[in-house]
């Protein structure tokens, strides 16, 4: 057993070792040109590959090779001030005697792992011994597991809108917008992970020492219960998001009646006074009592008016 040693060239790469036998975890966070180069002078990967692992738009794969598979997955990054989530790939290289990941730092879930096994003898026994695909099941299980408070979250977030989507004074469409681009982001990053599992589950099996069929199948029906609850949330938004329309076409259309009907009871008053004030004299020789009949013809027509729409509901 031996565990890593943490000279200056490997801090500056940010990259980690720990070994147990004969196999070997190599993490890298946040991984630059000069980490696929000392991959590159460590390990027989092909050059694409290594490539691929700086590429920012990657989609999620799985590339057999003789000796090791490669394996790009994604997670979804949470801006606190833009409130938008957005798809980090992260990366694997499986082989016999190797696990190689490179990371951004946002994913957490190997960091927790990862200290276990440098610390604890037994935690590295338990996790690197039964080969390179078991040490990767256990660094999915624990970033699947992370999703979960995301989920709770996102429902939290949902039942904010829910109050407000049916009051009529609150705008809840850029909420909306808001909650249902992080889920689709969540989407990006889930249903191509469940694909990838069902594939990867049968391609591990040369590297490793136990059946991880039990494992897997556990590991993908978390992945399974992710995937339906993001299901439900989208209909869920579709759903406000058809509330929302309906509240604002409302109050949209009230708001237009109320000025038809404000614009229809001051007409008389423009019409009488615009036809009064044409008549040849009308304006020299007008009298108190003209202007009074004039403003009893103009309260008679509002009167009606007011009448009519009253009777047709309209205000």
């Amino acid at each position: 057993m031996v565990l890593s040693d943490k000279n200056s060239g490997k801090k500056q790469l940010n990259l980690k070792t720990v070994t147990w036998g004969d196999l070997t975890w190599v993490d890298i966070i946040q991984p630059t040109k000069d980490a696929t180069a000392y991959l590159a002078e460590h390990y027989n990967f092909h050059p694409l590959d290594l490539e691929d692992c700086l590429s920012p738009r990657q989609l999620a794969k799985i590339e057999e090779y003789p000796q090791y598979l490669f394996v790009i997955f994604h997670i979804s990054v949470y801006d606190k001030a833009t409130r938008i989530s957005t798809r980090r790939q992260w990366s694997a290289f499986i082989g016999e005697k190797f696990l190689v990941t490179l990371r951004p730092s946002e994913l957490k879930a190997p960091d927790e792992l990862f200290r276990e096994c440098e610390v604890s003898e037994e935690a590295r026994q338990e996790n690197l011994s039964h080969g390179s695909g078991y040490l990767l099941y256990q660094i999915l299980d624990r970033t699947v597991d992370s999703y979960f408070p995301v989920l709770d979250k996102i429902m939290g977030l949902m039942d904010d809108i829910e109050d407000n989507v049916f009051k009529e004074e609150i705008e809840t469409g850029e909420e909306l917008s808001i909650l249902r681009r992080d889920i689709i982001t969540q989407r990006g990053v889930m249903f191509p992970m469940r694909t990838l599992l069902v594939e990867l589950e049968n391609k591990l099996k040369r590297f490793t020492k136990i059946d991880l069929t039990i494992y897997y199948s556990d590991l993908m029906d978390h992945v399974n219960k992710i995937c339906q609850a993001l299901d439900e949330y989208e209909e869920i938004i579709e759903v406000f998001k058809d509330a929302d329309f309906l509240q604002s076409s409302y109050r949209a259309n009230r708001t237009i009646r109320a000025l038809a009907v404000l614009f229809a009871v001051g007409l008389p008053f423009l019409v009488v006074t615009g036809i009064y004030v044409m008549l040849p004299g009308s304006v020299e020789k007008g009298s108190l009592w003209i202007f009074l009949l004039l403003l009893l013809v103009i309260f008679i027509i509002m009167g009606a008016t007011l009448y009519f729409f009253r009777r047709r509901r309209l205000i």
